[in-house]
């Protein structure tokens, strides 16, 4: 019994993730009659993570701004950060243009008889603006902006604040030494929640699969199989080069990562995975400083995944309905998603809303939405994981770039 009790003491948080992401998908598979029991799981892990997001975000990153040092120091930081994220961007949509004109996925599909949920009708209503965006980045309120667990308001009054604390130097050293003490608490906390992990995702998994089965995938296998394709290419020739390049040990980048990087996968969840991810940068030596800077601010404006998961189904939808879209109409749209993905995270329904603004732009049919919903979940895993690992990425880049040693040497 000792060694039965040493054994299960010696599983790892990621090691029970994976094992109830694939005890998940059994469960959906071959046992759906028992998903209505465990469902509620998903529900309580989601939850708990939620009520995380904005005090930590709002601790972490006051204090870290605070402790920049100097707003000279800071600025480069918050530099060389935008400049990652727009590469990164850009690389991101032009993968995905590529993939989509390549395998052409939608050839062959028809759009006929096809017509979307009232919920996704609403988000396809939703207009995405500049003047809508520029308006939404500051809350009315900000315990209406907690509530709604808006990250970009919340990022921008916690950036504001941190400013305001920095400039009034040791006025406002009791403040920063509050968020201190509450980020520490919120580490703790976040402790506990990531019990329920492995509960969470399990049960993530089994209501996936037995509410859209597999099935639902063989149509439109191509649609989700370039999506795989587009992002392996980004990942394994856009993100991956810059390990040696700078420098930066991917063994230990990836060993430390891996568990919210399979989180994110499972609960297609950035959030769910974001206080993970921010103790395995920590983890990799890097300061919290740039940790509780630079992962919030990419939550919001670095969504690799999803910037090339748009680019790929705008054209999808265009080559269902058969319309011909010229390349200088592709790059316009490029332009258009590169401006209209800044800050989506905030956004309900964000992926639909983006791509029902980008097709409605273009004289696309919203029927396409429908098409892509069925499979939308299979892919949102994948889209959700490349975003998480392209936010660790930017962080420890910009550490780089700050002359910092990232992982160690041994590594």
């Amino acid at each position: 019994m000792s060694k039965i009790r040493q054994w299960i003491g010696s599983i790892s948080l990621t090691q029970m993730i994976f094992v109830a992401l694939v005890a998940g998908f059994f469960i959906g598979a071959f046992e759906p009659g028992w998903v209505p029991a465990i469902k509620p799981f998903r529900g309580l892990f989601l939850n708990g993570v939620k009520c995380i997001i904005a005090p930590l975000i709002l601790s972490t990153l006051v204090s870290g701004i605070a402790g920049a040092g100097s707003f000279q120091q800071l600025g480069w930081m918050g530099v060389r950060a935008f400049i990652y994220f727009e590469v990164a961007t850009t690389l991101a949509l032009g993968v995905g243009l590529t993939v989509v004109n390549v395998l052409k996925p939608g050839a062959g599909i028809t759009l006929a008889g096809l017509s979307l949920s009232e919920s996704a009708q609403k988000a396809a209503q939703t207009k995405m603006s500049l003047a809508g965006f520029v308006e939404h980045l500051l809350p009315t309120n900000l315990a209406d902006a907690i509530v709604r667990g808006d990250v970009l308001q919340i990022v921008i009054f916690a950036t504001l604040l941190g400013f305001a604390l920095l400039s009034i130097g040791e006025k406002g050293r009791p403040v920063v030494a509050l968020c201190e003490s509450l980020a520490e608490a919120m580490f703790k906390f976040t402790g506990y929640i990531m019990l329920l992990a492995p509960l969470g995702v399990g049960a993530a998994m089994a209501s996936s699969v037995a509410e859209h089965g597999w099935q639902v995938i063989f149509p439109l296998l191509k649609l989700v199989g370039s999506l795989y394709f587009a992002l392996a290419l980004f990942v394994g020739f856009c993100l991956l080069p810059l390990f040696p390049l700078l420098g930066i040990p991917f063994r230990q980048f990836f060993r430390e990562i891996k568990g919210a990087i399979i989180l994110a996968f499972a609960t297609t969840s950035s959030e769910s995975a974001y206080p993970m991810a921010m103790e395995a940068l920590e983890r990799l030596k890097i300061p919290r400083r740039i940790t509780s800077f630079v992962l919030p601010m990419g939550y919001s404006f670095n969504l690799d995944g999803s910037t090339l998961y748009l680019a790929l189904a705008s054209v999808f939808v265009a080559q269902a309905a058969g319309v011909d879209l010229s390349i200088g109409t592709q790059l316009l749209m490029m332009l258009t998603l590169m401006l209209t993905t800044k800050g989506v995270a905030a956004v309900p329904r964000a992926s639909i809303v983006v791509l029902s603004g980008t097709l409605a732009t273009f004289g696309l049919p919203l029927e396409g939405i429908a098409l892509i919903l069925a499979v939308d979940e299979f892919m949102d895993m994948a889209r959700t994981a490349v975003n998480l690992f392209g936010n660790c990425l930017a962080t420890a880049v910009v550490a780089r770039w700050e002359g910092l040693e990232v992982g160690t040497k041994e590594a």
